[in-house]
């Protein structure tokens, strides 16, 4: 990770650690890199998601854009992989989404991708951030060389019309609850279980700029627990601000976390002849019981540091087809090169249809263990986490654990937090252990008051 872009991104609080200016000089670099730099005009797109914010980036990001020289099409409000789809197969030189994903209102973020769309390279992103930083000088241009805005409304349009021609099935006489946590997808996601003939029912599709995320979408997917088995509905898919993951609710109100997902998918793939390698990816955070799941049906599994960005790297460069997180980000080598919530309920929605099963029955060989996570903010993440005494408690707790459970201490790419999780037998010696390493952290100063 560099001084500014993390595994997902500029991200932070608007306008104090990610300021409007940041956006032109992001727009300003990209203008020229994209464009003089390789003697043409550049072509870029940027999507946005449901935060105030969002216009101030788009239009500060257009400036600097244009400034240097290069066209910007808008797509207006759309999600991350709506925009990952058009930068590749509209010829676009880079696209841009803003969102701080599953973050608060008053965060966002600048993400960056290349024309293949797909994250954008750690050198290019070190190059902005030496511009960022004035090493590097980028001139105007003038005159007829002055770039444009286009609106693009037509591009999200032929994202949603590709994602309708991924279901196999129709929907009908299927009812389908849908939280769009008031982010992205609140515009893309009904039109689509509509069009496929399910009965849709839709709850926090209201965003005011304030709400995205806020006690709701895949991060509060208790809500949608309640509203599923309240409505009597088959299934629920929860969304996260810019609808890049996806989490599920079966039938009776369980949750289907990534980890289900990974092996219900991987397992319907296998089960075709479509598994290639017969091997899934996965992170570091993934449970035990996803690993125990997938032995019992003969599937291997590849295992990265935490981050879409390096499942999607694995899957490139060893051709894996499916891969992804607990957390709900899961990739679809064959059909998107990011994660993409929308994208991901379709493919629940074909197994439980080809198989003609509930989601219950598909998650049930999947059986988690107990798993504690704590998020702790923290004034440095590299000071916290390699501090001597911390890593000394950490060793202590793997070697009481032993062969019985697992512990991982870790940084998170996007927000200034350290993430301690515990796998054990129970949920008791989890928070024990979760809470010695947390009481660690604490006394040595590094939390944030």
């Amino acid at each position: 990770m560099g001084k500014y872009f993390g595994t997902d991104g500029f991200r932070g609080e608007a306008n104090k650690n990610l300021t409007f200016e940041h956006a032109i000089q992001i727009g300003r670099f990209l203008g020229w890199y994209y464009g003089e730099k390789m003697g043409k005009k550049a072509k870029v797109v940027i999507g946005k998601d449901t935060r105030r914010s969002s216009y101030m980036f788009e239009y500060a990001l257009c400036t600097g854009l244009m400034a240097s020289g290069a066209d910007a099409y808008i797509m207006h409000v759309t999600t991350t992989p709506s925009v990952a789809y058009i930068t590749r197969t509209d010829d676009f030189d880079c696209g841009i989404m803003i969102s701080a994903s599953h973050n608060p209102y008053y965060d966002n973020g600048i993400k960056l991708l290349n024309g293949k769309g797909e994250k954008m390279e750690e050198e290019t992103l070190l190059e902005v951030e030496k511009y960022i930083d004035g090493e590097i000088e980028v001139p105007v241009a003038e005159r007829d060389k002055i770039g444009r805005t286009v609106d693009y409304v037509s591009g999200r349009n032929r994202y949603i019309g590709y994602l309708i021609s991924m279901s196999k099935y129709s929907f009908k006489g299927v009812k389908v609850g849908l939280d769009v946590a008031n982010g992205a997808a609140w515009q893309i996601a009904k039109g689509v279980f509509d069009a496929l003939g399910a009965k849709t029912y839709v709850m926090n599709d209201s965003p005011d700029g304030y709400n995205i995320n806020t006690d709701c979408g895949s991060t509060h997917i208790e809500h949608l627990q309640k509203f599923v088995v309240d409505n009597g509905l088959d299934i629920g898919f929860a969304y996260d601000g810019d609808a890049d993951r996806c989490l599920c609710v079966d039938e009776k109100g369980n949750v289907v976390t990534g980890d289900h997902i990974i092996y219900i998918y991987g397992l319907y793939m296998k089960e075709r002849g479509k598994l290639l390698n017969n091997k899934v990816v996965t992170t570091k955070m993934s449970n035990f019981g996803l690993y125990k799941a997938l032995e019992k049906v003969d599937i291997g599994a590849e295992k990265t540091d935490v981050g879409d960005k390096y499942v999607y790297e694995n899957m490139v460069q060893y051709g894996h087809r499916i891969g992804g997180e607990q957390s709900g980000h899961i990739i679809f080598s064959k059909y998107a090169t990011t994660g993409d919530g929308i994208l991901t309920s379709l493919k629940m929605m074909e197994v439980m249809l080809a198989k003609e099963k509930p989601m219950s029955e598909l998650a049930a060989p999947v059986v988690f263990y107990p798993q504690v996570l704590e998020n702790v903010r923290v004034k440095s993440k590299p000071a916290a986490k390699n501090d001597p005494d911390v890593q000394a408690e950490v060793k202590k707790v793997e070697e009481a654990l032993g062969s019985n459970g697992r512990i991982l201490l870790r940084e998170s790419g996007t927000e200034p937090v350290i993430r301690v999780m515990v796998e054990a037998d129970t949920d008791e010696i989890c928070r024990k252990y979760v809470d010695q390493v947390v009481d660690v952290i604490n006394k040595k100063g590094h939390t944030v008051e």
